[in-house]
């Protein structure tokens, strides 16, 4: 992008350059202006405090709506994350008050070379580009546009000196614009007549302003033709005759019969690919992913990228054959070492967009953790950050594969109890929260996605530290959703009872949530008592919020159509009166409506007297659930005992 002198211009002395006065330009030093590009000035400038350079393009706009438009567009460019993408730096909106313009500045990475360096050396010297160098960074071009279409995103202003060389054999994609910039009409013209160079590159239909994925496909195509003709063809006739493929596609035979005559490398392959990328009509034109298979899989072209490389050396060949295949059967056998699960996840790495790869090795991951945790209980999981990350960028990959959803949520579960607060805080920033909440309620008929979405959330709240617990507001009436829509689901149950009862530590309950959700768990424990997880996070839940409301304690001991809540009370104990854990969060529970001079009647009259004795004589060697029972029977005894004036100060 930025020659070595060829095209610079320094400012002339006291020159401060578009939107130097005001924020955040003031902390920029503006070094040297770039001839003016398709859309704006170009400012090579010095961070002040850092004095790392950065490049910033200004595109001056005829009002905030339509600066603020452009911003808007601009913004999600930011989260992108590619080995081969520079995302802006820093997006803002200045006033230039000498002029009385507003700009909007793109801060962008300063590179000294681009393509469009490397094709002018090689012009002047008329000499080939190396053949090697070539297939190697067009691998990494296509993998950066693979991910950018796969996103839904288009580049718009893909040209040699929009990819940058960030060292000898790595470059990257940067200044991806916006629709708003590039229609604009009345800019574009004046630049056309100022250039006709930098809308040479530009598709047919682009230069009336309809931009799509195809659009980007023109666009490389014009590339690897300049690069591939860079030997005996100069820039006058290269942009000639780009701009002579928009009516007459015919005149490239003549381009690609002189390179077979000079022996251009891979002749044959860029000689079935181009005719196919530079098709008039869009429709006609190949996508990212037919130039990927003419080029590295039909064809013989190798790269470092690694989503192109389908055979890397550090994933064994019998390995990643099975897992593209789907053979997974085949390799469940295998032992469980951590080398494995390395070689996995380096092969869903490997192949991010690969569905049916992401698939498999998201299912023998499962198989191999999860029969680790059946055999060796205490053992932890080989998970660290690389596997998260990978199973979080599966799901970035294919939002809407429910398959792989399901089983990345039970991965992202396990590994998630296995580890650290730092990873369960990692998992919530990257926006995991929100993600199962969007799900739980748009697949509500889908039983996999709410069971396994119920146990990532379960984990995530069980291990995190919840910063932002707006979005948990809203769980409550969706478990209700849930649990409605599966009445019969032990496991769903299960997993709705520790959600809630972690909802209630935190304070995410609201008031006038507690009677549905004291029902929703009473009901969870009729439905399954014999599951002492499921009892026992329903009991927890329940104590925490009686605890801190007289209303759920009411809701407890009301009569209604599945009976009270304490007879529910003493069928539990029946059942688990030999499991001290059962048993202490019962008694948890106890204590809690014991505290409410209301409720004691109803533990009177349920005769939970005799029950807590019981207790009392049964664990003696635990001190919680001893001072359990006494701490209600003494509140049980001072509501029975007869009052100053002969009668008894509660009735039964």
């Amino acid at each position: 992008m930025l020659g070595p002198g060829s095209n610079r211009r320094r400012p002339t002395q006291g020159e401060r350059g578009p939107g130097s006065p005001g924020e955040p330009m003031e902390k920029y030093q503006v070094l040297y202006q770039l001839n003016p590009g398709a859309l704006g000035v170009n400012l090579v400038v010095e961070e002040m405090e850092t004095k790392v350079k950065h490049v910033i393009k200004q595109v001056e706009c005829m009002d905030d709506h339509y600066a603020s438009q452009a911003l808007e567009e601009l913004m999600p460019l930011l989260k992108l994350r590619h080995a081969h993408i520079s995302v802006y730096q820093e997006l803002f909106i200045t006033w230039n008050g000498e002029i009385s313009s507003l700009y909007l500045c793109l801060v962008m990475e300063f590179n000294e070379l681009s393509f469009q360096e490397v094709i002018e050396d090689k012009r002047k010297a008329k000499k080939i580009i190396d053949s090697e160098w070539m297939q190697n960074v067009l691998g990494q071009v296509l993998d950066a546009l693979e991910y950018l279409h796969h996103l839904d995103i288009i580049h718009r202003n893909l040209k040699p000196s929009n990819i940058i060389l960030i060292s000898s054999d790595h470059c990257k994609l940067q200044d991806l614009s916006s629709n708003v910039l590039m229609t604009d009409k009345a800019k574009w013209n004046i630049r056309a007549e100022e250039d006709p160079f930098h809308k040479s590159w530009m598709a047919p239909e682009a230069l009336n302003f309809s931009f799509s994925q195809k659009s980007d496909i023109w666009s490389l195509g014009c590339i690897i033709l300049d690069m591939t003709s860079c030997s005996f063809m100069d820039g006058t006739e290269a942009m000639h005759l780009r701009k002579s493929l928009r009516q007459s596609p015919g005149s490239l035979k003549a381009v690609l019969k002189t390179m077979e005559e000079k022996q251009i490398p891979d002749v044959e392959t860029f000689g079935n690919l181009l005719p196919l990328m530079l098709q008039i009509d869009p429709s006609d034109r190949i996508t990212i992913k037919d130039v990927v298979h003419i080029t590295f899989v039909r064809g013989s072209f190798k790269s470092s990228c690694v989503s192109l490389t389908l055979h890397r050396q550090m994933v064994p060949a019998s390995i990643t054959d099975m897992l593209l295949e789907g053979n997974v059967a085949s390799i469940l056998g295998l032992p469980w070492p951590p080398e494995l699960v390395e070689v996995v996840v380096t092969t869903m790495q490997l192949h991010d967009r690969v569905l049916d790869v992401q698939l498999c090795a998201c299912s023998l991951l499962l198989h191999l953790l999860g029969q680790a945790l059946v055999h060796h209980p205490e053992a932890k999981t080989p998970c660290n950050q690389a596997i998260t990350s990978t199973l979080l960028s599966a799901l970035q990959s294919h939002p809407e594969e429910e398959p792989l959803l399901v089983m990345v949520y039970s991965l992202l579960a396990i590994t998630t109890t296995q580890e650290s607060e730092s990873l369960s805080d990692e998992l919530q920033n990257a926006g995991l929260l929100e993600h199962i909440l969007e799900h739980l309620n748009s697949s509500l008929e889908s039983r996999d996605v709410c069971a396994s979405g119920l146990g990532l959330l379960w984990a995530l709240l069980l291990d995190g530290i919840i910063v932002n617990k707006a979005p948990l507001e809203k769980v409550p009436d969706l478990i209700s959703q849930v649990l409605a829509t599966y009445p019969a689901d032990g496991e769903m149950a299960e997993a709705s009872c520790g959600v809630f009862w972690l909802l209630s530590l935190l304070g995410c309950i609201k008031e006038q949530q507690f009677e549905q959700v004291v029902a929703l768990l009473l009901q969870s424990i009729r439905l399954c008592q014999d599951r002492a997880l499921l009892v026992n996070n329903a009991y927890r839940g329940l104590a925490s919020l009686v605890k801190v409301s007289e209303l759920a304690a009411f809701k407890v001991v009301v009569q209604e159509e599945g009976g009270s809540g304490l007879s529910l009370i003493k069928e539990t104990y029946q059942l688990h009166r030999d499991d001290p854990e059962v048993v202490e969060n019962v008694g948890m529970l106890l204590v809690h409506l014991a505290s409410y001079e209301e409720i004691l009647p109803e533990l009177v009259s349920s005769s939970m007297k005799a029950l807590l004795q019981e207790i009392k004589e049964r664990f003696t060697s635990s001190l919680e659930l001893v001072s359990y029972a006494e701490k209600v029977l003494l509140r049980l005894e001072a509501a029975t005992s007869p009052s100053p004036l002969g009668g008894e100060a509660a009735q039964p």
